[in-house]
């Protein structure tokens, strides 16, 4: 049975409208002007027990706001959300305790607390039990190494310490679905590794449930098999990394070396970068193989392989066709 469950949700917001200028702006005072937003426009998606799903989209896709919504923080205007049995909304006790939103950007621990003290009133707010929350704490200090940072005020933890606190402090109820909105923003390369290590294995000790946005592509790839395309409150894609890729690019890269010289390939394929004795070049699908064989026979190749476009590229394509086919519905609509 699904840990999530959407089907066709609806959010939308009251954005007031105000012209610039003193004119417009005292005329707002005596008669305020509004556009109604769609953020969320009919989202269906599951997830299962132990998957861990990447959420992509651009700024201002509808993820956080459907987050947000799963996570009981707002309210839907139409569709339905079922989160462990629970409707969000109504945000049960019980819900909360199974549930955790981890968001980059925010702060919900006592920032002039010591950290220990503040994991403290995270077990007494969720009613974790003494025994529980000291071996669910000690795991966690020593999976993510902040040891030595129990005794500092939270205030005065580096971005990439208090996020790793912040992360154990939200598991210490040990929820069974996670929601991460961008957990590694601002960190560096070795913290934004340790925290995906550590994701990947709370959820494959546990059977937790993860939904994980982030503009970091290297999250998405090491964590998730299966990734959901958000865009202009739409979805976009549903499925696998490699469907991704068949689904919004047409070309593979080919990159091939060999013991003497490259002539001219510009008959093959378009040359994305090349020098006497090593190339790539950008082949549409169809013609993979025959250009394989192609260089294979024309060539003393050393090295061949093909690989799909970089992950980055595909999610810059795919909205790319959602803005075109967003900007030709509205073209119907508007005639």
């Amino acid at each position: 049975m699904p840990t999530v469950d959407v089907q066709d949700l609806q959010k939308v917001f009251k954005v007031p409208v105000r012209e610039t200028g003193l004119r417009n702006s005292l005329r707002s005072l005596f008669k305020r002007e509004h556009r109604m937003v769609e953020a969320v426009k009919g989202v269906s998606f599951s997830l299962e027990p132990g998957e861990i799903v990447g959420f992509l989209g651009p700024n201002g896709a509808g993820k956080t706001t459907t987050l947000k919504m799963l996570s009981g923080l707002l309210y839907p205007d139409g569709g339905t959300a079922h989160v462990l049995g629970f409707q969000p909304e109504r945000r049960q006790a019980e819900f909360l305790r199974r549930v955790a939103l981890i968001m980059g950007n925010r702060n919900s621990l006592q920032w002039d607390l010591p950290v220990a003290d503040s994991l403290e009133l995270r077990r007494a707010i969720y009613e974790v039990g003494r025994a529980d929350f000291e071996q669910r704490k000690d795991a966690y200090v020593e999976m993510l190494d902040v040891g030595g940072l129990l005794t500092k005020p939270v205030r005065n933890l580096s971005l990439g310490e208090r996020m790793k606190v912040e992360i154990l402090a939200s598991l210490l109820p040990h929820p069974q679905v996670l929601f991460l909105d961008e957990p590694t923003i601002g960190l560096d390369i070795t913290m934004q590794k340790r925290i995906r290590e550590f994701v990947a294995r709370y959820a494959a000790q546990t059977g937790a449930s993860v939904l994980l946005t982030s503009h970091y592509m290297a999250d998405v790839t090491a964590l998730a098999e299966r990734v959901i395309v958000i865009h202009r409150g739409s979805i976009l894609f549903d499925g696998d990394l490699a469907g991704l890729s068949d689904r919004f690019t047409a070309h593979k890269t080919i990159v091939v070396a060999v013991a003497g010289e490259l002539g001219t390939l510009t008959h093959l394929g378009r040359v994305l970068e090349q020098n006497s004795f090593k190339a790539i070049l950008e082949v549409p699908k169809e013609a993979i193989a025959s250009v394989a064989a192609r260089l294979l026979a024309d060539y003393s190749v050393t090295d061949l392989s093909i690989e799909d476009p970089p992950i980055e590229d595909v999610i810059e394509q795919a909205f790319a066709i959602g803005d075109a086919q967003a900007d030709e519905e509205e073209e119907d609509v508007r005639s």
